[in-house]
């Protein structure tokens, strides 16, 4: 059973949290419209992860800091969106979202309990990609998705 309970903040993260059931959305009616037509997974995961590269590449901050890559990943924005709990230790980075856009979409639109830990590690694949290009490992644990209370994320800043 999925347990996904949103915090009312305010219209603006409201109108945010909108704005990523949104696409979504349009992400899963994508996805099908592919599975349709004999496409596998793999054409979402290459496509989520160049935008991640893409994201990497141009809106963070190549700074070898990785506390400017928290503050920058975790910004107060995606942190209440995503009702985020967030430790940054040196260069270890753990976030537990309580609360997902994403999934919410995912099932307000129909898709199935079995479909939705799939669409979440394809969607994670964008992360993913962010952290490839910065050259962090990027490491997801528990998720709502799944039926986890949480969704685990744990970045590393890799070592020299």
């Amino acid at each position: 059973m999925i347990k996904n309970k949103v915090e009312f903040k305010s219209q603006h993260i409201e109108d945010m949290r909108n704005a990523f059931e949104h696409r979504a959305t349009w992400f899963y009616l994508l996805y099908k419209e592919a599975r349709k037509r004999g496409l596998t997974d793999e054409f979402a995961r290459c496509a989520i992860k160049k935008c991640g590269n893409f994201h990497g590449m141009n809106k963070f901050t190549h700074s070898g800091d990785f506390e400017v890559f928290h503050k920058e990943f975790v910004n107060d924005n995606v942190k209440q969106i995503f009702q985020m709990e967030d430790k940054c230790d040196g260069g270890n980075l753990s976030v537990d979202f309580h609360y997902c856009p994403l999934v919410s979409a995912w099932k307000k639109i129909g898709a199935l309990d079995e479909e939705l830990p799939i669409l979440c590690d394809i969607a994670m694949d964008g992360d993913r990609g962010i952290c490839e290009t910065l050259g962090f490992d990027f490491k997801l644990g528990k998720t709502i998705a799944k039926g986890d209370s949480i969704c685990e994320i744990r970045i590393k800043q890799k070592k020299d």
